[in-house]
């Protein structure tokens, strides 16, 4: 009876927290966009929770080797570590294969940031508020849209829209 019990616990919860998403669509969110399609473009998901993104990358190493709380809250009053949530959706801008890190944007934050490779993930994890987060949902500007994201001139986007104007 309790391996019976067990058995039916185990294949429920896996049946719960397990999510296999082959594209979006299928969760009820941005029709149209395959994960293939965004992990090509260089989205991926956080799977810590934790201040684990960083201005540097010696940031980076300094909060992971060696963190006391002492040290955690200095580097976040000082904006050198931001806190990663699971789930979170990050774009990948570049990867440093040697150190096992990756430079990241997050929305919200207008600088990129360090974080390890690790921490990453390219399958589509739930939210905090148990959503999968994708460029349109969690506020991400497409790179690829030139309309929003380029060169300002040193203006803002209103200034730049009023001055095209005729």
């Amino acid at each position: 009876m309790k391996i019976q019990m067990l058995v039916i616990s185990v294949i429920g919860l896996s049946l719960t927290c397990t999510t296999w998403a082959n594209d979006l669509p299928s969760l009820g969110y941005s029709p149209g966009i395959p994960v293939k399609d965004l992990v090509a473009k260089g989205y991926r998901w956080v799977t810590v929770n934790g201040p684990y993104a960083c201005v540097t990358e010696q940031d980076v190493r300094q909060i992971t080797s060696d963190h006391t709380d002492l040290r955690e809250l200095h580097m976040v009053e000082n904006l050198q570590a931001y806190y990663l949530i699971p789930g979170t959706l990050a774009r990948v801008i570049r990867d440093d294969h040697a150190n096992g890190m990756s430079e990241i944007l997050l929305a919200g934050i207008t600088r990129s940031l360090w974080t390890y490779t690790k921490f990453l993930t390219a399958r589509p994890i739930h939210d905090t508020y148990g959503v999968v987060e994708t460029p349109d949902n969690a506020g991400m500007v497409d790179p690829s849209d030139a309309a929003i994201v380029g060169e300002t001139g040193g203006r803002t986007l209103n200034e730049r829209a009023q001055a095209s104007t005729p």
